[in-house]
């Protein structure tokens, strides 16, 4: 009798805390489709005022007077412009934060919209027209549409919520640190200890209302590398008397080519070595002294990309010799593999289908693009999903990549982004209630 009792007692609780989880969802959802004209106020402005990276200083100043707003402890100057917002639950349990990332790249918008940017600002000691041209003003506005949803529910919140707008994702100015891995040594995931983390990355190539999500490696590592030729120096018409270090690096691309092609086993895990830049010479009648090419490795492997370096630095040296020039190789790692913990992706699936409708959430490939949220998935488990912004009906073949002066979002899809970001949390927060 008293295990039938008891039986009774916990299906009696079980189904409580069901109804009372479905009574949240429904207030984030009121309150999600109540702030959308607001979330799109917000973005248009952080839009129309970019900022590049470690540079945000308006964009922090104006995401850290919404936060104080809501009651919502602040913090700024993390990571020299990122703000932190700290908002505790009316229930003990685990803390849950929240990302964004914040500035804009050095490109000029040709888009025809009435917010269309036309800031201008200093990048690595050049001026250059300034564009949100990934997103992440996007970002900023639904994680602040986010914050004011959680706050309204803050007394039914199971836990403390850190909403941690990033700058620098893009890559710190030459000479300076910034971005997440910055983030991560100030202690962002500490004072309260950060249990998990989640984040997105709105999506031109994905239609609105639509979530793609991938368990394991989902976006690449990040590495840039800097191969120096040292020749000798001679005329142009002799080139017998010198050694030619653009000759030598002609050849040593085609040879980094070689890497992927024929040492790296393309069904178990994709890779990409591509030279971005060559620089070498001063007019066309000088053989160069010297030569320098600038470039980025991919992987979505570990041992990939240890083995990446190491042929880098083989192949280069190795042609550089046999030509009789010398090449100085440099790597180094700009970010990790963006990697979903499978259990986390695996609980939280159901979430990601009950928010956005289970037809309209698949797996995507692998991404050979980076994103340094891999920093915080280092230390904690993290999910890391991407959120539709392609208009409706149009062929994602006519959509715009990201990072190009025609980049464009179609804002209809803050809202889903809201409510995918809120229900995460207050699911976790049940998960770990019933632990």
């Amino acid at each position: 009798m008293k295990k039938i009792i008891f039986s009774a007692a916990l299906f009696s609780f079980v189904c409580l805390a069901y109804a009372q989880n479905a009574a949240l969802k429904i207030k984030i959802d009121r309150k999600a489709e109540s702030l959308e004209s607001k979330v799109i106020t917000w973005r248009r402005n952080f839009h129309q005022n970019p900022e590049l990276g470690n540079r945000e200083f308006k964009t922090a100043e104006k995401i850290a007077a919404h936060l104080r707003s809501l009651g919502i402890e602040v913090q700024t100057g993390v990571a020299k412009t990122g703000v932190v917002g700290i908002l505790r639950g009316g229930k003990p349990g685990p803390v849950v934060a929240l990302r964004a990332d914040i500035d804009a790249l050095p490109i000029k918008e040709r888009v025809d919209i009435p917010f269309v940017s036309k800031a201008e600002g200093e990048y690595n000691g050049r001026e250059v027209p300034v564009m949100h041209a990934c997103g992440h003003d996007t970002h900023i506005a639904m994680l602040m549409g986010t914050a004011e949803i959680l706050a309204s529910i803050k007394s039914e919140l199971k836990g403390t919520v850190k909403f941690i707008f990033q700058p620098a994702e893009e890559g710190a100015p030459e000479g300076e640190e910034g971005g997440a891995k910055l983030m991560v040594e100030e202690g962002v995931l500490n004072n309260p200890k950060v249990d998990v983390i989640f984040g997105l990355h709105i999506n031109a190539q994905t239609e609105v209302g639509k979530i793609k999500y991938r368990p394991k490696g989902t976006m690449a590592a990040s590495d840039w590398f800097t191969i120096k030729i040292m020749g000798k120096q001679t005329h142009g018409a002799y080139p017998w008397l010198g050694i030619d270090p653009i000759v030598t690096a002609s050849q040593i691309v085609l040879g980094l080519q070689t890497i992927v092609s024929r040492n790296i086993n393309i069904t178990e895990s994709a890779a990409v070595i591509s030279v971005g830049q060559i620089n070498a010479g001063v007019r066309s009648n000088v053989i160069p002294e010297e030569l320098t090419m600038t470039g980025t490795i991919r992987s979505l492997d570990s041992k990939v990309q240890d083995m990446l370096h190491a042929r880098i630095k083989q192949v280069a040296t190795s042609i550089a010799e046999s030509a009789g020039a010398t090449a100085e190789i440099n790597i180094t790692k700009q970010t990790l593999i963006t990697y979903n913990d499978p259990s986390l992706t695996e609980k939280l699936l159901p979430t990601l289908e009950a928010t956005a409708g289970k037809d309209n959430v698949s797996i995507t490939p692998a991404v050979m693009g980076a994103e340094d949220f891999s920093f915080y998935q280092e230390k904690i488990p993290g999910l890391y999903f991407f959120l539709g912004g392609a208009p409706k009906g149009k062929p994602i073949s006519e959509t715009a990549p990201h990072h190009t002066p025609d980049f464009y979002i179609d804002e209809s899809g803050f809202v889903l982004g809201m409510k995918t970001m809120s229900n995460l949390t207050v699911d976790y927060m049940e998960m770990q209630s019933k632990k």
